[in-house]
């Protein structure tokens, strides 16, 4: 009866632990897409701070515009301000195909990013775009550390591809 007993406390301790894991892995999705959100209603409105309250101080980006790569928080802010500088109005984002996977410490995002606005040169901007982010937990805290934004290239013609859709 004893081994039984033991057995039987070992399951429940085990079933607990794997459903409190599953738990916080979906609180910590649930939060992680939260700031994804969060970080479009920013962009929209051309809002710098809440663009950048997303972001881990020592965040790297591979961002879709030149140079290679943004090292810091504020280096990836002056970026965002010379794109955001260009759009007259609000800026529209949708995420296709969004999936989050996170663990106890970090966790990564991606999706296709559909960036839609008018330019004040008077130009439509439309844009399709694969981007990936990965995140930290820092004091109890997501933060995104790395930005990958990228869109396929034209080997024949050496451009990229900014006229694809899903």
């Amino acid at each position: 009866m004893k081994p039984l007993l033991l057995l039987a406390s070992i399951v429940f301790v085990c079933g607990v632990g794997v459903s409190m894991y599953g738990n916080r892995t979906r609180n910590d999705e649930a939060e992680i897409r939260e700031l994804w959100q969060r970080w479009a209603k920013a962009f929209q409105a051309h809002d710098i701070e809440g663009i950048m309250s997303i972001y881990a101080s020592d965040v790297v980006a591979y961002d879709f515009v030149p140079p290679l790569q943004y090292v810091g928080k504020d280096a990836y802010r002056k970026d965002y301000i010379e794109f955001l500088a260009q759009f007259d109005g609000p800026i529209d984002v949708e995420f296709r195909d969004l999936k989050v996977s996170a663990g106890e410490t970090v966790a990564y995002v991606y999706a296709l990013e559909h960036f839609s606005g008018k330019l004040k040169n008077g130009d439509r901007f439309d844009m399709w775009g694969r981007c990936t982010s990965g995140f930290r937990k820092i004091n109890g805290k997501w933060l995104d550390a790395h930005d990958h934004c990228s869109v396929p290239t034209d080997f024949t013609t050496g451009k990229a591809a900014l006229d694809l859709k899903p």
